[in-house]
C-alpha cells in the first residue's frame, strides 16, 4: 500500500546553496495547458546565502546578436528571454518569500515573490500561487524545479 511521506518543513539551511534549473512548465489556469516557459533547455541559477541574501537568474535559449550594441529588434528578443534579480528571502515551513530589491523588470523591484517550495534530497521544487505570466500576462501556475548544485570531486 502506498502513501505520501509528510512533507518536510522548510528551513534555511535546508535551501541554503545554489540551485541549477533542470525545468520550468506553466500550467494556464483557464485552460489546462502546460508548457514549457522558456523552452525546453531553460537555464538558471537560484543562490540562497545564509546572509538571507537571494538572487536569481534565468534564461532560455537565446540568439546571439550579429553585432554590438544589438539591434533593437535583437534587444527585444533578448529581454523576452531572460528575468533576473535580486534581494532578501524569508522562509516559512511551506514557501520562501524574495524581497526583490533589484530587478531585470523594474515593475518586480519591491514586491515580494512567493515561491510554495518542497526539498526531496538535492532537488528544489518550486510551485507559485496563480499569477499573471511576466512573458505573456495569462494566469497561470509556475512549475520549477532545480538541482543542487555541488563541487567537483578534487
Amino acid at each position: 500500500m502506498a502513501h505520501d511521506a509528510p512533507a518536510k518543513s522548510l528551513s534555511r539551511d535546508l535551501i541554503l546553496g545554489s540551485w541549477r534549473m533542470t525545468s520550468w512548465l506553466t500550467r494556464d489556469v483557464a485552460t489546462g495547458e502546460r508548457q514549457d516557459a522558456l523552452g525546453p533547455n531553460p537555464h538558471g541559477t537560484v543562490v540562497y546565502t545564509p546572509e538571507r541574501v537571494t538572487f536569481l537568474i534565468v534564461k532560455g535559449d537565446r540568439l546571439i546578436p550579429e553585432k554590438l550594441p544589438p539591434a533593437d529588434s535583437e534587444k527585444i528578443a533578448l529581454f523576452d528571454t531572460m528575468f533576473a534579480y535580486s534581494g532578501t528571502y524569508t522562509v516559512h515551513p511551506d514557501r520562501v518569500v524574495h524581497h526583490v530589491d533589484m530587478s531585470w523588470n523594474e515593475a518586480w523591484s519591491g514586491t515580494e515573490q512567493v515561491r510554495f517550495c518542497s526539498v526531496d534530497g538535492d532537488t528544489l521544487t518550486y510551485t507559485s500561487a496563480p499569477a499573471k505570466n511576466p512573458f505573456n500576462g495569462r494566469e497561470v501556475v509556475h512549475e520549477v524545479t532545480y538541482r543542487r548544485e555541488t563541487l567537483p570531486a578534487t
